[in-house]
């Protein structure tokens, strides 16, 4: 399911973005950044939730999966639009994602398969859908985009 949910977010984005191409120029590289790396993230999610586990290319594409979570993270300390400059409760997600990736690449190396899994299912559902369709209503831009 959260693969499934991972792909349908994806969509939306890629539609989002080709509808607002008039305003692609007004976006700071800041913006572009953080939604090229979370959709390297949400374009893996599927491919590493549903092929086997374990073997060396889970492995790389594991490692390329949080390195674009924790580079989303840390990129979205630079977005602040939404408090006037100040951060918003959906940085304390980038927080997180800051501690969870650690603890998910630890889980794993430790070989700690219920935690690991644990670990990515709550980034996957936090940090990736439930920040990512909170992308799209409030007057955020891709919602705007979307449905504007």
């Amino acid at each position: 399911m959260l693969g499934i949910l991972a792909i349908i977010l994806m969509l939306a984005v890629i539609a989002a973005v080709l509808r607002g191409q008039d305003q692609w120029a007004q976006i700071s590289w800041s913006v572009w950044a953080h939604m090229a790396s979370i959709s390297l993230a949400l374009l893996l999610t599927p491919v590493m939730l549903w092929r086997s586990r374990g073997d060396r290319l889970h492995r790389r594409l594991g490692w390329v999966w949080s390195v674009a979570m924790l580079f989303t993270a840390l990129i979205s300390f630079d977005i602040r639009q939404i408090e006037a400059g100040g951060f918003s409760y959906i940085h304390l997600l980038s927080v997180a994602t800051l501690v969870l990736v650690p603890l998910l690449i630890w889980q794993a190396r430790r070989h700690n398969v219920s935690g690991h899994r644990s670990a990515v299912r709550g980034l996957i559902t936090g940090a990736l859908l439930v920040a990512g369709f909170f992308t799209f209503p409030f007057n955020r831009l891709l919602g705007g985009w979307l449905f504007g």
